[in-house]
């Protein structure tokens, strides 16, 4: 019994994994955030450009204001898997963190997982963290902390 518990916990998906997600860059919003545009700036320029909402969440958490920094990660967040499911994305599969278009849905799930911690929500920054992981290992390294 215990060989098979085994086996099934090691066992490869035989359909392999989806390609990896690299989402478009906006280069209008990120020669913005390189003039060093503050993020709720850019943000209010362009509403889908994660980055900035994942900028404003860290500014936030920084600042120790976990709910605000909730609101602006769950927003960078919530708009980057409209991104990711427009750009191919079936809702799970790598999103490397190395693609830098990438990095605005990684720091907004990160955040999120801060933030969630910070007021209590146990079960959201959990899955939060595992998705990161499971999207990017190297995010995740990079991340958590």
């Amino acid at each position: 019994m215990a060989w098979q518990t085994a086996r099934m916990s090691t066992h490869a998906n035989l359909l392999g994994e989806p390609p990896p997600t690299l989402l478009p860059e906006d280069p209008d919003a990120a020669s913005l955030v390189a003039a060093g545009i503050p993020a709720a700036e850019v943000a209010a320029k362009h509403p889908a450009y994660a980055l900035a909402w994942a900028m404003l969440a860290e500014g936030a958490l920084a600042a120790e204001r976990p709910v605000d920094a909730y609101a602006y990660a769950r927003t960078g967040y919530h708009r980057s898997l409209d991104a990711l499911r427009g750009n191919g994305w079936k809702g799970h599969g790598p999103v490397p963190w190395s693609h830098e278009p990438n990095r605005g849905f990684l720091r907004s799930l990160a955040a999120l997982a801060l933030a969630a911690e910070r007021i209590g929500e146990v079960s959201e920054e959990e899955r939060c963290w595992t998705f990161l992981q499971e999207s990017s290992a190297e995010a995740y390294e990079k991340l958590k902390q």
